[in-house]
């Protein structure tokens, strides 16, 4: 499908395009670049590449692919180096789970005869670094592309089609519409989950060890959540701060009103929303999201975990 594939940046996403590429066989060679050499020496031992860079520059050179999986927080510099370098005819894409700040930074910088096409898998999990990614990780699920206008067509399908290829499913919309999806399905409930993990974590210590000990369920999702990549959702959320205070807001609105229905004994106002929002989980479940297996697919004890029912779907 491509002649070469480079990746600038190899943790959970790009160490998983590398094994689903190779897996696949949709590139002739795959080209790692990242900026630590302890992270390099891992890949590397992980066998995910065929060449290994320091130099993300060295590592684009003749590639027709390149996709950014950096924190988009470090866009900027990886694409002042890279620029130089890409290759006429070639496709730039990224992973970033924003849009509109991606354009924004990418956009003026891309050489005339580059394709840029921005895309988010809206996969993933807590973990981090090139051990933890796995060739399935995209099976059903969805990555977003959205080419700006005027983008050479036949660009967008091949993009489509390596990502369909790995086991994605596809869509394309405006990088502002894709903003405001995510920050309401990902970023505003990342957001929440380290609001309430912080919050125990600012308990005194009898309680502390206590919530700890007798962790519930719910609670044990959200810190799972909250466990994700500091880095990552730090960029995520400065780099997307309108969408994410425009749901903030609403958000906070709803949440005025639950706290009047549980101060003035409103069981029926809360019955009714438990049932809307019932019926939002069973239609996730329904377009296959997410199983309806006990316990949300939780591995028991005695039984092997599923990497892909692990973490949180970014």
């Amino acid at each position: 499908m491509f002649e070469k594939l480079a990746l600038v940046g190899i943790g959970l996403i790009g160490s998983s395009i590398a094994r689903a590429a190779q897996l696949k066989g949709l590139a002739r060679s795959i080209a790692i670049s990242t900026r630590r050499e302890e992270t390099l020496d891992e890949a590397r031992a992980l066998g995910l590449g065929d060449s290994y860079e320091r130099d993300p520059a060295e590592a684009v050179r003749g590639a027709d692919l390149v996709i950014l999986c950096t924190p988009v927080g470090a866009y900027a510099d990886v694409m002042a180096q890279i620029a130089p370098a890409l290759a006429p005819g070639a496709i730039l894409s990224d992973v970033g789970s924003v849009k509109q700040h991606v354009v924004k930074v990418l956009a003026p910088l891309v050489p005339a005869g580059v394709h840029f096409i921005p895309g988010h898998p809206i996969a993933g999990t807590e973990h981090s670094g090139p051990a933890a990614g796995f060739a399935e990780l995209f099976v059903g699920r969805w990555c977003v592309l959205t080419p700006g206008p005027g983008v050479d067509a036949g660009a967008v399908e091949r993009l489509r089609a390596f990502w369909s290829a790995m086991g994605s499913k596809v869509e394309c919309m405006s990088p502002e519409h894709h903003d405001l999806v995510l920050a309401i399905t990902s970023h505003v409930p990342h957001l929440v989950a380290y609001n309430i993990v912080g919050t125990v974590a600012d308990l005194e210590a009898d309680t502390q060890s206590e919530v700890v000990k007798f962790s519930a369920s719910g609670f044990r999702d959200f810190t799972r959540i909250a466990a994700s990549d500091p880095v990552m959702w730090r960029d995520i959320f400065l780099t997307n701060r309108d969408a994410v205070l425009e749901m903030l807001g609403r958000f906070l609105e709803d949440l005025s009103r639950l706290q009047r229905m549980v101060r003035v004994g409103d069981g029926a106002g809360l019955e009714a929303l438990f049932t809307r929002t019932r019926a939002i989980r069973r239609s996730i479940i329904s377009v296959g999201q997410d199983t309806a297996a006990a316990d949300f697919g939780r591995p028991h004890p005695g039984e092997a975990e599923d990497p892909a029912d692990g973490g949180d779907k970014i």
